[in-house]
């Protein structure tokens, strides 16, 4: 009996050995075969166990590796980052397809381990089902009612210009770096549209939730955290993982204050921003009977101000930087736009409505979009439920990366996908015409909740700069030195650079 006890105890190496055959045996069986009905799955290369094909992906810039495997496996093609199988899209029109004729069963978020832990599936961006359609519906409503995309967004637009021409004109023509001037003036606008005032940018506590937010998006796709989002575990050993982690709380914190203030000072009959509306609305849920179950609750509530003031700075923050880095590394290209805005607009302030008089401007802006290609991943999409598409059987909950830099640089879609080439948008008679590949904000029903805000704010911030200032590289640097590759993160940042904004006389 005691000799049968230590067996138990202590499995023999042939024990070990015949049990670890036999899954084996079992595994390669089941995933070897499945289901008639579930049909062909998407192709793609030959996974390694554990790993899968992370051996076969250029981890600092995987977007490059996916859409050279398309080459091999065409639009459609499925990888295993570690023992997660992704389904990755490629070029416009399955892109197109899958997200605008086929929205709903790919329009869920693919809420992986780090988003979990930094979201808890609450807010807009990494949730899903009546949480995130209750979510976009309130912030899409409320933040056109505060102005987004409409006259009283261009009036805080333009007043905010003005103190980021303040900051420029500080460094007198000498080289700066753009970034936290550009961040700090665009976070303002989603900021006042959100809490109901702006900040100044000498206060403390808002450049630093600024700056911590955009570490975070440098720090989040990072190989490191990349690689800790696979393999979980990972994190307790990562540092950047706990800067984000401590990043986020502090931001938290921050937040929380800014809305404890806002709900002292609370008035039903006059809503200053977007807090004020969710905070009425909670008030409202909360004396009604049968709203135990209602989400609009703290936590709803400080995740997507979260997501709204990390969305409405990063992104157009991100593109408008590319801009002026794209416009000191082709002056040629700087001219005409300059010329375009003297001949039409002079010297008085330019509004939204100047837009359809400047085609090569608007043309400028959309192509600077579509090279900066800030997203090139999109964020993960999953399905909501089995799909066949194009052919292929898909699970539910598979991830699905649509590709936005396939579409963005396509070259069936593109004259000359790999170059800054404004004529993308014009018309043999210079006009500005629409592209249907241009889907810098994705599309679907994952759509960028602020793209009509973006579009006004990239249009004035570009315009009236560069109306003011000519954009030069520093003295003994070349337009050359201007790398396009970027510095990725979860957005493509423009890599490390100065300019010289120099008033125009």
């Amino acid at each position: 009996m005691a000799v049968v006890e230590s067996l138990l105890q202590f499995p023999s190496t042939g024990t070990l050995l015949g049990a670890f055959l036999l899954l084996l045996v079992l595994y390669l069986l089941s995933s070897g075969s499945k289901p008639q009905k579930e049909g062909k799955e998407p192709p793609g290369p030959k996974p390694l166990p554990l790993v899968g094909n992370l051996l076969t992906l250029d981890l600092t810039r995987p977007f490059d590796s996916f859409f050279e495997l398309s080459k091999t496996y065409g639009n459609i093609f499925q990888v295993f980052l570690g023992s997660k199988k992704s389904v990755v899209l490629v070029g416009y029109k399955t892109v197109k397809e899958a997200l605008v004729n086929h929205a709903e069963e790919f329009g869920d978020r693919d809420t992986g381990p780090g988003f979990r832990v930094t979201t808890h599936v609450h807010g807009i961006l990494f949730s899903n089902g009546e949480n995130w359609k209750e979510m976009r519906r309130f912030a899409l409503s409320n933040l056109r009612d505060f102005g987004m995309g409409k006259r009283g967004s261009e009036e805080k637009i333009i007043d905010e210009i003005q103190y980021l021409k303040g900051e420029f004109d500080k460094f007198e023509g000498k080289a700066f770096d753009t970034t936290q001037p550009v961040n700090y003036a665009v976070s303002n606008i989603i900021s006042s549209i959100v809490y109901g005032s702006r900040f100044e940018y000498t206060d403390p506590e808002f450049t630093q939730m600024v700056d911590r937010a955009n570490e975070n998006l440098r720090a989040g796709g990072s190989t490191s955290v990349m690689l800790c989002n696979i393999f979980p575990w990972l994190g307790l050993f990562l540092k950047n993982k706990r800067n984000i982690l401590n990043n986020i709380l502090q931001n938290r914190l921050q937040m929380t204050k800014l809305i404890n203030g806002l709900q002292e000072t609370l008035n039903p009959d006059d809503r200053r921003g977007f807090v004020d509306s969710f905070l009425i609305r909670k008030q409202n849920d909360e004396y009604k009977s049968g709203k135990k179950d209602s989400y609009f609750h703290q936590d709803n509530l400080v995740v997507t101000v979260g997501n709204l003031f990390v969305a409405g700075t990063d992104t157009t923050g991100t593109t408008l930087r590319w801009g002026l880095m794209l416009m000191a590394k082709y002056p040629h290209i700087q001219d005409r736009v300059q010329e375009e805005i003297d001949r039409v607009i002079g010297r008085r302030q330019p509004v939204v409505e100047d837009r359809k008089k400047l085609p090569y401007t608007d043309a400028v802006i959309h192509e600077t979009q579509r090279m900066a290609n800030i997203v090139p991943m999109n964020l993960p999409h999953e399905t909501s439920c089995d799909v066949t598409f194009n052919g292929y059987f898909i699970k539910k909950g598979t991830t699905v990366i649509p590709l936005l830099t396939s579409v963005l640089k396509d070259p069936s879609e593109w004259e000359k996908p790999n170059s800054f080439y404004p004529e993308h948008f014009l018309d043999e008679k210079g006009q500005f015409v629409k592209r249907d590949a241009f889907m810098p904000f994705s599309a679907g029903r994952r759509a960028c909740v602020g793209e009509s805000l973006a579009r006004m704010e990239l249009f004035l911030f570009f315009t009236s700069l560069l109306q003011t200032y000519r954009f030069t590289t520093p003295p003994g640097v070349s337009e050359d030195d201007l790398d396009l590759k970027g510095l990725v993160g979860v957005t493509l940042n423009p890599s490390p650079h100065k300019l010289c904004a120099i008033r125009r006389s």
